[in-house]
């Protein structure tokens, strides 16, 4: 199977974890055609098109400038080790093997409006690109537009490279947005996370985030390939709650 997530903000582009050689971005060429209108932008605008603080502004004006457009840029990481966020907290990559990261290449897919579709082991430079950012561009007034099939043609190709049988979307809805799932040629499985208070479901954003960081790891260390093993997924005390979900959207409810 092939699961789907969302970057993160954070970023860490000082550990150097041993993973096997890094790979470059499918879709790095259609990136280099956004890195003009970026660093058009000044920090001004960045920061309104963004809705960032002037020093993220200015941050991240210096890293659009600086932005390399050879395939293995100086300081880049793969995009696994780089993102840091609270999905990223779900994955304990100082203890994975080479084996873990090479199953995870295979398996995970991660979303960016910069970069479109990374694998795991794909190198990526310091940058910050929200999917819904307002970005005017050569195809769009936005990102949605600017990668308009390419994302889930990239996804469709990693279907068929992989010969996975469904897709299991952990994006945000930002990001799941940008792939057009009717066009792909295996079903797809939604999969959301809540908080069972007193009898009571709740949705609660940080632990959601958590949650699918976790199912991702969960996928690639346990090395599951079908359904019916993902849903004994049972990390952090969440549990699949059958009652509640259908073929196509599935929820897991822990008790808090």
């Amino acid at each position: 199977m092939i699961a789907i997530l969302s970057p993160s903000k954070t970023l860490d582009f000082e550990r150097d974890l041993k993973t096997p050689k890094p790979t470059v971005p499918a879709l790095l060429l259609e990136s280099k055609k956004l890195i003009p209108e970026l660093k058009a932008l000044s920090e001004p605008k960045l920061q309104k098109l963004m809705s960032i603080s002037p020093k993220l502004a200015a941050l991240n004006y210096e890293r659009f400038q600086k932005w390399a457009t050879s395939p293995r840029p100086k300081g880049a990481r793969p995009a696994l080790s780089a993102f840091r966020g609270d999905v990223y907290e779900g994955f304990p990559l100082e203890e994975y093997s080479q084996q873990d990261f090479t199953r995870a290449q295979k398996t995970l897919r991660i979303l960016s409006g910069l970069y479109g579709v990374l694998r795991p082991l794909d190198l990526i430079q310091p940058y910050r690109l929200e999917m819904k950012t307002s970005l005017k561009n050569v195809r769009g007034k936005d990102l949605y537009s600017f990668w308009g099939t390419l994302i889930t043609k990239e996804l469709q190709r990693s279907i068929e490279e992989s010969k996975s049988k469904v897709l299991i979307n952990l994006a945000s809805q930002e990001y799941a947005k940008a792939v057009k799932f009717s066009e792909l040629s295996v079903p797809v499985v939604t999969v959301d996370f809540k908080e069972d208070q007193k009898g009571t479901l709740k949705s609660i954003a940080l632990f959601a985030k958590q949650a699918r960081g976790y199912m991702a790891n969960f996928i690639v260390t346990e090395k599951v390939t079908t359904l019916s093993d993902l849903k004994s997924f049972n990390v952090s005390g969440y549990r699949h709650l059958p009652s509640k979900s259908t073929d196509e959207k599935w929820l897991f409810v822990r008790k808090r």
